[in-house]
Order: C-alpha cells, then structure tokens, then sequence
C-alpha cells in the first residue's frame, strides 16, 4: 500500500470519527480503531490515532481507556525504535500494547471501506480468516 493511500484512508477514518457523533459509542471507537490498524506502522500516525483514542476517552470520562492511552503514547516510539509493531493490533486500552492481532471483521470492513473511498484495496493480516 502506497504511503499516500495509505494516509489518506486513515485521514478517512479519522473524518469519519468527527462525523460520527450521533453514533454509538462503539461504532465512532471503531473507526479510531480502525485508523490504528492502518496506520501503526508510521509513527506520526500511529501516535494521531493515540491521542485522538485519549481525546475521545476523555470525552467520555472513561479514566481507564485514557490512562491506557498515555501509556500506549510513550511505548509507541520505542516500538517504532526497535522495530516491533504489533501490527492488527486495536490500538485500546484493555489490549497490551505488543500484542499483534487479526482485526475482527468489522474492523477489517471499516479498514476496507477507507481504503476503497480512497482508491485502494484493504490490507491482509497473518492469520485472517475470510
């Protein structure tokens, strides 16, 4: 996946959050969760996805996501550093900050769309059931 597109479909995701707010509150996490997965593998990105993650928690008063997040802010560049991307992974507070992960299937069609509304295709993962 080209860089570009790849920005732009977590750019996506992330207007998409915006426009969502009179959506459940697992559906506008699922679109930051899905900007994660797509963009965890860049750390300009992958750190974005975190704060916007800590806005949203402190929107909602949710004291454990928001902790969880300030920790995934500081371990995110030393992932990047020494290279070990837990890539799938949700980006939230309940899931270790190094644990890779196959996307569910909402996740994956949220990712998918991303990518179609940008003109690309969605992102296999190790281990994905179709």
């Amino acid at each position: 996946m080209s860089q570009n597109r790849q920005r732009a479909a977590f750019d996506h995701l992330v207007q998409q959050f915006h426009a969502s707010t009179g959506e459940s509150r697992a559906e506008r996490w699922r679109y930051l969760e899905a900007a994660h997965v797509l963009g965890q593998n860049r750390l300009a990105l992958h750190l974005r996805a975190h704060w916007l993650m800590l806005g949203f928690a402190r929107s909602l008063g949710d004291r454990f996501e928001a902790r969880g997040q300030l920790h995934h802010l500081c371990v995110a560049p030393f992932g990047h550093l020494v290279r070990r991307m837990p890539y799938g992974n949700n980006g939230r507070a309940i899931v270790p900050p190094l644990q890779p992960m196959v996307p569910n299937a909402a996740l994956r069609a949220c990712i998918a769309e991303a990518m179609r509304a940008c003109g690309g295709t969605a992102p296999e993962y190790p281990g994905q059931k179709p």
